[in-house]
């Protein structure tokens, strides 16, 4: 490559850099994950709730409640509770691996 080639593209890449500057890492807006989790928690104690309501509801003869919109959100709730159960046992299993390496 000649030496004016290679100033080309040397100009070209300071033109890219400060036309691209990176953002500054604090600006990003990352996921907190200690929220991500609380907010997730907070939403299968609300689905069980809900459910605990509309069950309790329905056995007091509340005639606006039926049993499929009960069963339906029993379900909603034991599968979410079952699925932050296995968030829960997985993010165990990999704090346990990590505690457990050799440094």
């Amino acid at each position: 490559m000649s030496e004016m080639n290679v100033q080309q593209v040397l100009n070209q890449m300071r033109v890219l850099t400060q036309n691209n500057q990176t953002p500054d890492t604090n600006a990003i807006d990352r996921p907190d994950f200690s929220k991500l989790l609380d907010d997730s928690i907070n939403q299968v104690n609300e689905l069980q709730r809900e459910a605990t309501e509309m069950k309790t509801a329905f056995e007091t003869g509340d005639p606006n409640v039926d049993i499929p919109e009960v069963m339906v959100a029993i379900q909603k709730a034991s599968l979410s509770f079952e699925a932050i159960t296995e968030v829960r046992n997985k993010l165990l299993s990999a704090y346990q691996d990590v505690m457990n390496m050799q440094v």
